[in-house]
């Protein structure tokens, strides 16, 4: 997945939380706040991305980013960290110089 895919996806969220946004050109550099969400709308902004995205992020982590530029930032991250490609059948460590 992409920074891109990512940005696209909180946007995704937060035209479903709030519907005034349908046609605003989201940005790295936005802030939710400014875009009119309050703590529950970012909370639930937050905890819809997760959820498609299979993550689970400590709510606290969830206060450092300041822009969703970040926030998208802190996504691919927490994504990229739970990515083990021995988990979808692919095992390295048994190979030998001859394969």
């Amino acid at each position: 997945m992409t920074i891109k895919e990512v940005l696209d996806l909180i946007a995704r969220h937060t035209r479903e939380i709030l519907p005034g946004l349908e046609s605003h050109q989201f940005t790295p550099s936005d802030r939710l706040v400014d875009l009119g969400a309050n703590s529950v709308d970012r909370a639930e902004i937050a905890m819809l991305v997760q959820e498609s995205l299979g993550l689970s992020v400590a709510r606290v982590e969830l206060f450092g980013p300041k822009n969703i530029g970040e926030l998208a930032e802190l996504f691919l991250q927490k994504l990229d960290s739970t990515y083990h490609p021995h988990q979808e059948g692919i095992n390295l460590s048994h190979r030998t110089s001859g394969d």
